[in-house]
C-alpha cells in the first residue's frame, strides 16, 4: 500500500562561491534590452550569466504538458521555455552536467496572482523531465538586500538589485525613445541598427559599472553619480543622425496588461508590438518601471490602512512616498539624457483615483487597478488613440480588470479599448480583434492631424516647408510637445504653428 507523504517546499542545493566560475545563471522573461543590461551587471559582479532565449508556441505546449494545462499563459510559457532549454542541453552534455552547469534566478512574490506560484511549476516541470537536480533561486521581489542564496555563491545585495533597477530604467529610456521613433524613420530599418549599436554600448557601461562597498556606499553612488547620464548621452549622440518624418498620421496604441504579456517581445504576445507598427501605428510600451512604482505605491496604502492603529503609519507612508519622489527624479534624470523624450511615468494616485470608481485599489494581484487607472488616464490625457490590454487566459486579476473596464466604456463610450485574451494559440481571433479597433484608431488619428491643420490655418505642404526651413525638427532627438492632441503629426501641425507666431 503506498504511503501519503506530507508537501515539502522546494530547497535547492546549495551554489557555492567556488562554483562562480563554471555555474551559469540563467534568467529571462523581461524585453531584450532589459535582459541586456541586466546580463552586464551579473557580469559586473564577477557571474557567468545567460538569457533565456524568448518563449515560444512550443515552449507554451511544453509549459501545459509538463506542469498544470490550467495555469495561465505566462506560467506556460515561462516553464515549458526553462524545461526546454534544460532538455535541450541535458540531451548536449547530459543531466546531470546541465544540473551542475547552469542555475536559474527568478523573483516571486505571493497574493491572489499566480506569479506566486511559478517555481511550483518549475519544479513539477523540471520533475518530470528527469532534472529534480537542477537548483532554482526564487528571489524575493520586495527586498532589495535578501543576503546570501543557499551556499553563498550569489549575494542578492544592494550592488545587485541597484544595478539591476539602473539597468531597468536606462533600458525603459531607450525602449520608449526608440518606440516613439521608429515609426518615422525616413531610411527602414535605421532605427534597429541604431538602438543595437546603443544596447551594446549601455551593456559594456553596465559591465565597467565601478563598485562601491557597503550598502548606503553603493545607493549614495547610483544616486549622485553622472555615469549612467552619460552612457545615455551616447545614446542621445547615436539617435541624432536618425532622420525623420512626423508629418506621417500614425495612431498612437497604448500596451497595457498582465506584466509579462505587456513586456515581452516575441510570440508569448503575438509580436505585438511589431504587428502593430507594420499596421501603420505608433506603439506606446509599457515601461517596467511603472511596475516598480506600481509596487511602492501599493505599500503605501498598508500603511494608510494602519493609520490609527500603528503609530508609526504616518511616518511609513512619508517615508515610502520620499522614495517614489526619489525614484521619479532618478527616472526624469535618465530621461533628460534623452532629450526628454522618453515618456514620463504617469503618477500613481493619479491612476488610483481614475480607477477609484470602477476597481478598489486594495484588490491585489496582477497590474491591480493600473489597468483601469493607466486606460483612464491614457485616453482623458490624450496620450493614445487607442489601449490594447494583453491579458492571459486563465489570469484571474485580468478577467477581473476586463469586467471593470465595460463599466468605464459605459461612462466613457469614446475610449478605444482593445481587451485581447492570449492563449498562445489563438494567434488569427487576436490580431483581428484587434485590427478592427485599430482601424477606428487610424480614423481617429487622420481626423485629429486635419482638425489641427484646420485650426491653425496651415496645410500639408506648408507644414512641410516649415519642416525643410528647421532642419532639426526632422532629427529624431527633437522633442515635439504635447499640444493636446494624441498623435505625433497633429502635435507637430500645432507646434510649427506656434513657432510661426513666436
Amino acid at each position: 500500500m503506498n504511503q501519503t507523504s506530507p508537501y515539502r517546499t522546494y530547497r535547492p542545493a546549495p551554489f557555492t562561491p567556488e562554483e562562480r566560475g563554471q555555474v551559469e545563471i540563467l534568467f529571462g522573461g523581461l524585453h531584450w534590452r532589459a535582459e541586456r543590461l541586466i546580463k552586464a551587471v551579473f557580469e559586473n559582479l564577477g557571474h557567468r550569466a545567460r538569457i533565456l532565449p524568448t518563449a515560444t508556441r512550443e515552449d507554451l505546449l511544453a509549459g501545459r504538458e509538463l506542469a498544470d494545462v490550467g495555469q495561465c499563459c505566462p506560467t506556460s510559457f515561462t516553464t515549458g521555455n526553462l524545461a526546454n532549454f534544460l532538455r535541450a542541453e541535458a540531451s548536449r552534455i547530459g543531466a546531470e552536467e546541465t544540473a551542475r552547469r547552469y542555475v536559474y534566478v527568478t523573483a516571486g512574490s505571493c497574493g491572489a496572482c499566480r506569479f506566486g506560484q511559478y517555481h511550483q511549476s518549475y519544479e513539477l516541470a523540471l520533475r518530470n523531465v528527469g532534472l529534480e537536480a537542477f537548483r532554482l533561486f526564487l528571489v524575493a521581489q520586495d527586498r532589495m538586500d535578501q543576503g546570501a542564496l543557499a551556499g553563498g555563491g550569489l549575494k542578492v545585495d544592494m550592488p545587485l538589485t541597484l544595478g539591476i533597477l539602473w539597468a531597468i530604467l536606462c533600458a525603459d529610456a531607450l525602449q520608449s525613445l526608440e518606440y516613439q521613433v521608429r515609426p518615422y524613420e525616413v531610411v527602414p530599418g535605421e532605427t534597429d541598427r541604431v538602438v543595437a549599436a546603443c544596447v551594446d554600448h549601455l551593456e559594456q557601461a553596465f559591465r565597467n559599472r565601478p563598485q562601491r562597498d557597503g550598502k548606503w556606499g553603493s545607493l549614495a553612488w547610483h544616486l549622485g553619480t553622472g555615469y549612467f547620464v552619460e552612457a545615455l548621452r551616447e545614446v542621445y549622440r547615436r539617435f541624432e543622425a536618425i532622420e525623420v518624418d512626423r508629418l506621417r498620421v500614425r495612431p498612437v496604441v497604448k500596451i497595457t496588461g498582465e506584466f509579462y504579456l505587456q513586456t515581452v517581445e516575441g510570440e508569448p504576445n503575438h509580436n505585438m508590438h511589431r504587428w502593430l507598427e507594420a499596421e501603420g501605428a505608433e506603439v506606446y510600451p509599457a515601461a517596467i518601471a511603472v511596475w516598480l512604482d506600481y509596487w511602492m505605491r501599493f505599500y503605501v496604502q498598508g500603511f494608510e490602512d494602519e493609520v490609527g492603529v500603528d503609530r508609526t503609519a504616518r511616518a511609513k507612508i512619508a517615508a515610502v512616498r520620499a522614495l517614489q519622489r526619489v525614484f521619479g527624479w532618478t527616472y526624469d534624470r535618465l530621461r533628460a539624457a534623452l532629450g526628454g523624450i522618453p515618456h514620463a511615468l504617469p503618477d500613481q494616485y493619479e491612476l488610483r483615483r481614475l480607477a477609484a470608481p470602477y476597481y478598489h485599489h486594495r484588490l491585489s494581484g496582477g497590474e491591480g487597478d493600473m489597468l483601469v487607472g493607466k486606460a483612464l488616464w491614457a485616453h482623458l490625457n490624450r496620450r493614445a488613440h487607442m489601449i490594447c490590454e494583453l491579458s492571459p487566459y486563465a489570469c484571474m486579476p485580468n478577467t477581473m480588470s476586463i469586467g471593470a473596464m465595460a463599466g468605464v466604456l459605459g461612462k466613457h463610450p469614446d475610449l478605444l479599448y482593445a481587451p485581447l485574451e492570449i492563449k498562445g494559440d489563438a494567434e488569427v481571433h487576436a490580431l483581428s480583434r484587434c485590427q478592427m479597433i485599430l482601424t477606428e484608431a487610424k480614423k481617429r488619428a487622420q481626423r485629429e492631424y486635419e482638425e489641427a491643420l484646420e485650426r491653425t490655418g496651415l496645410t500639408t505642404e506648408r507644414a512641410r516647408a516649415l519642416l525643410e526651413a528647421h532642419p532639426e525638427m526632422r532629427r529624431a532627438t527633437y522633442r515635439v510637445p504635447h499640444a493636446g492632441a494624441a498623435g505625433t503629426a497633429a502635435n507637430l501641425v500645432l507646434h510649427l504653428a506656434a513657432r510661426g507666431r513666436a
